[in-house]
């Protein structure tokens, strides 16, 4: 028997492959979907199933191509708002056997509405489940977010905490095994561990702990997320099955004056923070590798063109690859040389970043023409924030840059630095030059003012 996570960098996005005698199901999978091929072929498994929890948001399901592929039944949830026309459509009770496993379906809607969870069991050992794939339903330490079905907040609320219950009631031995972990933008409670059991999240998950289903409705409702605007590709591929990604996941390389001369809708420099603003070339905004999963989809729309910009090869390949999941694949190039160019004369741009004691002065002395602007989420604005300051969340400043006046003086501040660095790279590739960063922002503000 062989079950195994695959999880996908960036994403936080977690999938399963399931074998025994000599049949393999897949729950969840990616778009660059050969890899469960591979494993499933090391160990003389044929996939004949693949298994869908939901039609998600933030990355393009390899369903449709590893389908293709394979042969392999795709199975996903009754969806009133349009068809899964790729997929056969699988209700309560419905159960599926792969070798001596059986996979029994779940309906648990709340998060989405054509939301399953799968149960598996051992016939061997038939009266309770071994283990669930909960998809985005329950995670370790959280539960899915209900903001999809603004107009009906209540409903899907009390949906999700009825499903919630229906996993439950698979018993305390279930291990859990859900569709993101930590850091994904489907959840912001959850634990770093990958691992727990029904058991274990009934005692220890803040969420489980209501048992009064309206005051689980309350809290949901009060939550607050955000939605990039890629989500909507997303759903959209995710109903009517997305391509297969490209052959090679690799960009072109390219010179400086084959950069110049692309035509790329985007520059995008994804070196770290601090070697972006210590130079880059006149237009590129900044988009760390490491980030471009949760913030690539609120500044990059569908078709738009891109050109790379990166330290090493090694960068390149990544971000590619986060690019590729969420669809947003269109790569002319990617070039790599800020700084032998910069060496040879190159024009570069800098982005000034200033300290604590520079943004206490400037707020001491009511500064005129500045402001200093908060990228952070609302809930980590709503904990602690600097006294003076204004809020926009970075990802809104892909529309709200348009209020504001690029002759007025912006230091940008998030937690660190990092998400501020994005919003002044994007700001400066919108024309806006009287700029800086906050160094070490509300850390360094929080470590000023023990």
């Amino acid at each position: 028997m062989l079950l195994e996570k695959i999880k996908t960098p960036g994403l936080a996005h977690l999938s399963y492959l399931v074998g025994s005698g000599g049949q393999a199901a897949v729950i969840d999978p990616r778009r660059d979907c050969a890899i469960y091929v591979e494993k499933a072929r090391a160990q003389g498994l044929e996939i004949t199933h693949i298994f869908e929890t939901h039609r998600n948001e933030d990355l393009v399901s390899g369903a449709p191509i590893l389908a293709e592929m394979t042969g392999a039944s795709i199975l996903h949830g009754p969806n009133p708002e349009q068809p899964i026309v790729y997929a056969q459509t699988v209700r309560d009770g419905d159960c599926f056997t792969i070798g001596q496993l059986e996979i029994r379906v779940l309906e648990t809607p709340g998060h989405t509405d054509d939301h399953l969870a799968y149960a598996l069991f051992d016939t061997a050992y038939p009266d309770k489940a071994v283990a669930v794939f909960t998809g985005d339903a329950l995670f370790v330490g959280d539960v899915g977010r209900t903001d999809f079905y603004p107009d009906r907040a209540e409903e899907v609320a009390g949906l999700l905490y009825d499903s919630l219950q229906k996993i439950l009631a698979l018993g305390d031995q279930a291990i859990i095994h859900p569709a993101h972990g930590a850091g994904s933008v489907c959840g912001s409670g959850m634990a770093k561990r990958e691992f727990s059991s029904v058991g274990h999240e009934r005692l220890n998950n803040p969420r489980l702990q209501f048992t009064d289903r309206d005051a689980f409705i309350r809290f949901k409702v009060s939550e607050n997320h955000y939605q990039p605007p890629y989500f909507r590709l997303m759903e959209r591929l995710n109903m009517e099955g997305g391509t297969a990604p490209p052959s090679v996941i690799r960009p072109r390389s390219f010179s400086l004056q084959q950069l110049k001369s692309c035509g790329a809708d985007h520059l995008i420099d994804i070196r770290e923070p601090m070697a972006y603003a210590s130079g880059h070339l006149p237009g590129a905004m900044s988009l760390p590798v490491s980030m471009i999963s949760a913030f690539a989809g609120w500044y990059i729309h569908e078709g738009e063109s891109l050109a790379l910009i990166a330290s090493d090869e090694a960068q390149l390949a990544t971000a590619m690859e986060h690019l590729v999941r969420i669809a947003l694949d269109n790569v002319l190039g990617g070039y790599i040389g800020v700084v032998s160019a910069a060496a040879k004369g190159e024009k570069m741009q800098q982005t000034p970043m200033i300290d604590t004691s520079e943004v206490e002065a400037r707020l001491k002395n009511d500064t005129e023409g500045w402001t200093l602007l908060d990228v952070r989420d609302a809930d980590e604005r709503d904990t602690v924030a600097i006294e003076g300051s204004q809020h926009i969340y970075v990802g809104h400043l892909n529309k709200c840059w348009r209020e504001l006046d690029k002759r007025h003086h912006y230091t940008l501040m998030c937690a660190s630095g990092a998400r501020a660095t994005i919003a002044a790279g994007w700001l400066a590739s919108q024309g806006f030059e009287n700029i800086d960063i906050y160094l070490g922002s509300m850390g360094a503000w929080q470590a000023a003012h023990k």
